[in-house]
């Protein structure tokens, strides 16, 4: 029945084709882009997941919602299996490069010593260990609560920052919890770090690294600020011991015996989080499988008129061959051989229209879509599905027109 040739009749036959394979291409391009990115992106932040260095994370509701850092860290580190406890406090801040330019920066308050252990390979590269930030505990200058002891007033700056306002080590910059310069303190720049890039969003910047304490105490997180809480951190990370680590029961165990001594504040692994996402990453996927199948329905219904009008302008054909006596297993035969060479074409530029897609916005979208669709994966095996699984609808599509030409009567057809 797929006829190509020439006349009036035929170019419409072949015009007919192309609209069709340009449906099913257009049915099938939606789900490979939804599958690709959703897919990359998930196996991104499970990999991250996979490869941080710490374990466990201890962390609390609302802005900065651990408090007495230092203790519940010592607490924490002195269990068998921990090699490593870091509080983290992340708090915006203003910086005064040498040359008096301003520039706000995210700094890190951390406990040097603590924090090393829980950073990734990929972050050891590019972080000079050990942080040459004074007191590896960061206790001398903590003075049991009291923050009357000596601070060092040492920072490390990132290397975007650094290059930008020129800033070597041995040199000072001023530190502000706010543009009022007269609040700021000198800091010795004792090192630059640099930086991983970071998920859909720009490259990380404007970073500092100092003392625990002394971000407190600048930010009024301190004694003496104007808040009831004090000695606070976002989130304390975790690093246990390498068997430890692959155990998953162990480490449960482990997690268990750290709520029990923090039992206020929320408790969790990173497996867990992995295998949250894994999950979270199931429901996805099987969204974009709904979402894609209205497309895919458009498409087969599309499919299935075009070979209906096929079969209604080759009724006379079919007429013939049946009062010829040939079996309908062969009519049948040559409309579902014609809905395969309209589904698979269309299956195979649908796959190709949607990675050259994921290209494009990898490479001319706006900065955000762009680190999406590059960590796009496109799994042959799951392509090869939804070739197939077209290939498979297509058959539902020419037998509905299969049924339709056997349906003829003969007498009708040859009228």
């Amino acid at each position: 029945m797929m006829r190509f040739g020439r006349g009036r009749s035929l170019r419409h036959a072949r015009l007919q084709f192309v609209l069709a394979v340009a449906a099913i291409a257009a049915s099938v391009a939606l789900p490979v882009i939804l599958i690709s990115v959703g897919g990359g992106v998930s196996a991104h932040e499970i990999a991250n997941l996979q490869d941080a260095g710490y374990q466990i994370v201890v962390s609390a509701a609302g802005l900065h919602g651990i408090t007495a850092a230092h203790q519940r860290s010592l607490e924490i580190l002195s269990l068998g299996s921990v090699v490593a406890a870091s509080p983290v406090l992340s708090v915006a801040i203003d910086a005064y490069a040498p040359s008096g330019a301003l520039s706000p920066v995210l700094a890190e308050g951390i406990i040097p010593g603590q924090f090393g252990p829980t950073l990734s390979p990929a972050e050891k590269g590019l972080i000079p260990l050990p942080l040459a930030l004074g007191d590896p505990t960061d206790m001398i200058h903590y003075a049991n609560g009291t923050y009357r002891g000596t601070a060092t007033y040492d920072v490390l700056v990132s290397s975007p920052y650094a290059s930008i306002y020129h800033v070597t080590t041995g040199d000072q910059i001023l530190l502000s919890p706010s543009t009022n310069r007269s609040l700021g303190i000198e800091y010795n720049v004792t090192g630059v770090f640099g930086v991983l890039p970071t998920f859909l969003g720009p490259t990380a910047g404007y970073l500092i690294l100092m003392p625990l304490s002394d971000l407190q105490v600048m930010t009024g997180f301190g004694p003496g600020g104007t808040g009831t809480a004090y000695d606070v951190a976002d989130t304390i990370q975790v690093a246990v011991t390498g068997s430890v680590a692959v155990n998953p029961s162990a480490l449960q165990a482990v997690r268990d015996t750290i709520q029990s001594l923090v039992p206020l504040y929320s408790v969790t692994s990173l497996t867990q989080e992995a295998a949250q996402l894994e999950s979270a990453n199931s429901v996805l996927t099987g969204f974009d499988l709904a979402l894609s199948s209205v497309g895919l329905t458009i498409g087969l219904l599309f499919l299935a008129l075009v070979l209906l009008r096929r079969v209604e302008s080759d009724r006379r054909s079919i007429g013939i061959r049946r009062a010829l006596g040939l079996p309908g297993w062969s009519i049948a035969g040559t409309i579902l051989r014609d809905g395969l060479m309209i589904a698979l074409p269309g299956a195979v530029t649908g796959v190709l229209v949607g990675y050259l897609v994921v290209e494009a916005l990898a490479t001319w979208a706006t900065s955000t879509v762009q680190e999406a669709a590059q960590l796009a994966v496109f799994d042959p095996g799951i392509l090869g599905e939804i070739v197939l699984g077209v290939a498979g609808l297509s058959l539902l599509a020419s037998a509905l027109a299969s049924r339709s030409a056997l349906r003829l009567p003969i007498a009708e057809a040859l009228r």
